[in-house]
């Protein structure tokens, strides 16, 4: 969800550090591996989590980049961590494969408090292979200021997201950020929902191949042609600088990202939802979760442990976890209450959107190659013109038949 800066590593707990290999196991600590956090204090707070681990020997390690393909290299590589996060949990090929761990029995009673739709994204065929750490949605802010002063009214729809766009547009300020590739990297979810439509259908087919998809797509490349948008930011989306430094009046982020406008603008933004698109659509954001997993081939019995620790039974860490760096909801219903910075004003507003027009991030049986070709699909539309149907069915054929190795 974040793009992170610097190559930072942390170690926590380091006991039995004699001899070790790097490898969990007898004579070595156990890996959890995170990937790098923008929030200041993040990475210090999970190595400082691991060093209360009354267990000990647990090493946290946090890395920029492409995080997801580093955890995929390695647990092919038999060079994985032992314990690892991973984006609305580990993907379906890493457990058909069996290289995650089957985690049902860490939650005990606990598993009805956790947000149903997170937990079912990291459910298969009944076993749960992931724990929800937090939960993490996006949205759109905009500089009330700024759209009073245009006469601009937050927009409902995406006809009316570009005419803001345009009328925001003062050259040095732009009018709307969706991030540095126009959006087609992380818009992808929204794009079907506010339309009315989504990845999968309930019977299990592309639910995407329709004009009402491709037609807020052409939307999109206009937008991106148009010289409305902030392009080749500093940082991508999910860093709020942009917006703060008022390059942009209105951009495309998330709810980690709050606190810090909040800090450096007051009162002087609000919160919307991704706009309706077509008279079938409705506005949408999508939440998902990164979800602690368990590497099937590593020191399993301590790493479950570790998790069931942190993630099920220490809620007083997962409570200061989802407040105490940016902002996020609290994986756990129960915690919810507890969240004083959610409780009112703009931070319950914005946090709210889960509940009344929030949909999951992915499905669980969209997989990592379908996610690849729809992106690129929705890249070669917003950034090079392709044909948006052309496109829309080519990557239903990638889906059917990657949906043909998980049968009912």
């Amino acid at each position: 969800m974040l793009a992170g800066i610097g190559g930072l590593t942390l170690a926590g707990a380091l006991a039995a550090c004699g001899g070790n290999t790097g490898r969990g196991g007898a004579g070595g600590d156990v890996r959890a591996w995170f990937h790098q956090y923008g929030e200041q204090g993040a990475s210090a707070a999970l190595a400082r989590y691991a060093s209360q681990f009354p267990g000990g020997g647990v090493r946290v390690d946090s890395f920029p980049g492409d995080f997801d393909q580093k955890i995929s290299s390695a647990l092919v590589s038999g060079d994985g961590p032992d314990v690892f996060e991973f984006g609305n949990g580990p993907t379906i090929d890493m457990i058909a494969a069996g290289q995650v761990a089957d985690l049902t029995d860490l939650l005990g009673d606990a598993r009805s408090d956790f947000t149903p739709a997170l937990l079912d994204r990291m459910t298969y065929k009944g076993r749960v292979y992931g724990i929800p750490q937090v939960t993490d949605m996006q949205l759109l802010v905009y500089r009330k200021s700024m759209l009073d002063q245009a006469g601009v009214v937050p927009p409902r729809t995406l006809d009316e997201l570009v005419s803001a766009a345009r009328a925001l547009n003062r050259g040095t300020v732009k009018g709307l950020f969706l991030g540095n590739n126009g959006g087609a990297d992380v818009l992808g979810g929204v794009l079907l929902w506010s339309s009315g439509h989504d990845y999968l259908t309930a019977d299990r087919r592309p639910g995407f191949v329709d004009e009402e998809v491709a037609a807020g797509l052409r939307t999109m490349r206009a937008l991106f042609t148009s010289g409305d948008l902030l392009l080749g930011a500093p940082q991508d989306w999910s860093d709020p600088g942009a917006f703060i430094a008022g390059q942009t009046a209105m951009q495309w982020t998330g709810l980690w990202s709050l606190p810090a406008i909040r800090a450096a603008l007051g009162d002087d933004f609000g919160v919307k939802p991704f706009p309706a698109i077509g008279p079938n659509g409705g506005t949408s954001v999508p939440f998902g979760a990164y979800g602690a997993a368990v590497n099937a081939h590593g020191d399993v019995e301590r790493a479950k442990k570790f998790v069931q620790w942190l993630w099920v039974q220490r809620t007083d860490l997962q409570l200061d976890w989802a407040q105490s760096y940016g902002l996020h909801v609290p994986a756990r219903r129960s915690l919810v209450p507890q969240a004083t910075k959610l409780a009112t004003g703009l931070y319950n507003e914005a946090a709210d959107l889960v509940n009344t027009v929030g949909h999951p991030q992915t499905p669980l049986l969209w997989t990592p190659r379908s996610s690849t070709t729809y992106r690129d699909a929705l890249d070669r539309v917003i950034r090079s013109g392709a044909d948006p149907m052309t496109e829309l069915r080519a990557v239903a054929t990638v889906v059917e038949k990657e949906l043909e190795r998980f049968p009912n």
